[in-house]
């Protein structure tokens, strides 16, 4: 991967005076600038994903500015164009932001003024820049990498263990808590098995009455008991050749467990009310958000039963612990919202992103996906997390440590992932990294020994 220019100025000013000045005051503020007398010299450096923004006067000799902002729009709608425009011509510029210009400022300006509106706009530029990066990250993705999304180390790890187990036919034990997606493991653990053709069959345990568990997972025979008019297929059965994903095992009543026990020991079951016994051959997969062995530990789960399944695990980690991979999934969520609800797909700003990445989410991956549908339908403000539903008070009801409400604990956290997404993006360069963050080389080592970041990391 190519290391990420940073955003520089394209100044467009006829007057020379003005041009130096201007080119002298934004450089001295840290923007790298490029200068030229005419829309037709800078034309050529303009493109789609150019990564730019343009400062342009509106009287100009050949094409003015507000005359070249159509050709700028039709090349990428989301470059930031700020024009420059007399006391005379304000009118113009007005009705040029209406048409799509980012801002306008007017002669005379005072440093402080351009300077800021030139920063909001690299800021703009950059989040616009990263959110078409992930977009094209999302649609080159293939396979088990765009099911179970994420660039962390953790869900690297994740994705790998389905692959491998994914092969075999070994049953599985998913970890996780609400929301982490444990049922999409066990989908992307059939759909990348040579089971794959066969059926894939989700019971929750948790919403399983005891009278009718039994029936459920092993079917009856007509006339079993009142109200068997007729056999019924149980989920073994019908998963036979395929895979039953037993939800919220931890849940299932004891009774059952001793018989769920058996039938995974003979790979065979009967159902109630019949004396032949069915083989099946299916792979199970069950999903818990506890700790079976500290369950069966305290005798609320069948040691045996935990051993039986137990075969292999897979641990999901909660988002708070894989930050990193916040802007990927929200994008992700987005644009399926936007295609669902038919809707333009948003643009987060700097502060709306930063509030994602400080927020506990005590419901995971599936409250961030509920956010992003909220957000594609413009129920939520500014604040993305600060709405009904949506709180610090959601993550104490859930027993989920929430996230330090310190506003350096926050900016640690959002620091922390910017720079983790800047290293992986230049594979561990740390020199190129401290570029593109706009940052002294030793304030990045600083940095990285204070959150405990090791850049070796990310080197390919």
């Amino acid at each position: 991967m190519s290391e990420a220019p940073a955003i520089r100025v394209l100044l467009v000013e006829d007057d020379e005076d003005v041009r130096i000045s201007t080119t002298q005051l934004l450089t001295l503020a840290g923007f790298e600038v490029e200068s030229f007398a005419s829309v037709e010299r800078a034309r050529p450096h303009i493109g789609f994903g150019v990564p730019a923004i343009v400062i342009c006067d509106v009287r100009l000799p050949g094409i003015s500015g507000t005359e070249w902002l159509p050709e700028l729009r039709d090349t990428d709608a989301e470059l930031p164009v700020i024009l420059v425009t007399g006391h005379g011509h304000i009118a113009m510029a007005v009705q040029a932001m209406r048409e799509g210009a980012y801002d306008f400022i007017e002669k005379p300006f005072s440093a402080e003024r351009l300077v800021a509106i030139v920063r909001h706009a690299i800021e703009r530029r950059q989040l616009t820049l990263q959110v078409r990066a992930l977009r094209d990250a999302l649609e080159n993705w293939q396979g088990i990498q765009s099911v179970l999304i994420g660039r962390s180390a953790q869900m690297q790890q994740v994705r790998q263990t389905v692959k491998t187990l994914a092969e075999t036919s070994a049953d599985v034990l998913v970890y996780g808590e609400t929301g982490t997606g444990k049922e999409l493991v066990a989908r992307c653990l059939h759909d990348h098995s040579a089971r794959r053709r066969q059926h894939f069959v989700p019971l929750n345990c948790g919403g399983l009455p005891e009278a009718l568990a039994e029936s459920e997972l092993f079917g009856h025979e007509a006339g079993a008991f009142t109200g068997a008019n007729r056999v019924r297929i149980g989920k073994f059965e019908y998963a036979s050749g395929g895979t039953l994903f037993l939800d919220e095992v931890e849940s299932m009543p004891m009774a059952v467990q001793i018989k769920l026990l058996r039938a995974l020991q003979e790979r065979s079951i009967e159902r109630i009310g019949a004396n032949k016994t069915i083989p099946f051959d299916c792979r199970v997969v069950a999903a818990s958000k506890e700790d079976l062995k500290a369950m069966s530990d305290q005798q609320k789960f069948r040691a045996d039963l935990y051993y039986r399944l137990g075969v292999a695990f897979i641990e999901l980690p909660p988002l708070r612990e894989r930050r990193e991979d916040i802007p990927l999934l929200f994008e992700h969520f987005t644009l399926l919202a936007a295609t669902r609800y038919e809707r333009a797909a948003p643009l987060l700003t700097s502060a709306q992103l930063a509030d994602l990445m400080a927020y506990a989410w005590p419901g995971n991956v599936r409250e961030l996906r509920n956010v992003a549908d909220r957000f594609v339908l413009g129920l939520l403000g500014e604040r993305l997390t600060q709405t009904r539903g949506v709180g610090s008070s959601s993550a104490a009801a859930e027993g989920v440590p929430a996230l330090p409400s310190g506003l350096p604990q926050q900016v640690a956290s959002f620091e922390r992932a910017v720079i983790v997404e800047a290293l992986r993006k230049h594979r561990g360069d740390q020199p190129a990294t401290a570029t593109a963050l706009a940052i002294a080389r030793q304030t990045l080592h600083d940095k990285l020994r204070k959150l405990g970041i090791a850049a070796d990391e990310f080197k390919s």
